[in-house]
């Protein structure tokens, strides 16, 4: 717990980071939000488009991926 004592208050950093008018919404403000997010967006929209061409198969009565 010694390490807690002494360490730097990182409040009033984060209070100007999130409050700055840059035009970025809260969760792309941050320097690890680009490593969380481009994985996240490539799932979400990798399973979107996956789900679109399923649908589109079955619709033409294929039942398979291929």
């Amino acid at each position: 717990m010694a390490g807690f004592v002494n360490r730097e208050n990182r409040v009033p950093y984060y209070q100007r980071l999130f409050q700055r008018h840059d035009g970025l919404r809260q969760w792309q403000k941050t320097s690890r939000s680009r490593a969380i997010l481009i994985p996240y967006y490539t799932l979400l929209w990798g399973g979107f488009g996956a789900s679109m061409y399923m649908m589109t198969r079955q619709v033409l009565g294929k039942k398979t991926w291929f």
